[in-house]
């Protein structure tokens, strides 16, 4: 899932290189210091991983009126 960040679709998707990886940050920290649930299935990946395929499958996007930086998708 790495590969995903090799494209720009991503990148454009999110506004920027930068905010992509303000989002990245936030949500890692979720997963490790908070002990939130992924969003999508582990499956052996890690934390970056799940990030990335949450953000590639529209489950996250960048809310930056939002102290946590994101809104999940309904």
């Amino acid at each position: 899932m790495i590969e995903a960040l090799k494209s720009d679709e991503i990148v454009t998707k999110l506004g920027g290189r930068f905010k992509l990886t303000a989002l990245i940050q936030r949500r890692l920290r979720e997963l490790i210091v908070d002990g939130s649930r992924p969003l999508v299935e582990r499956d052996g990946r890690t934390d970056l991983e799940v990030v990335i395929e949450e953000i590639a499958q529209g489950k996250i996007w960048p809310d930056w009126s939002d102290t946590n930086g994101y809104t999940p998708s309904s």
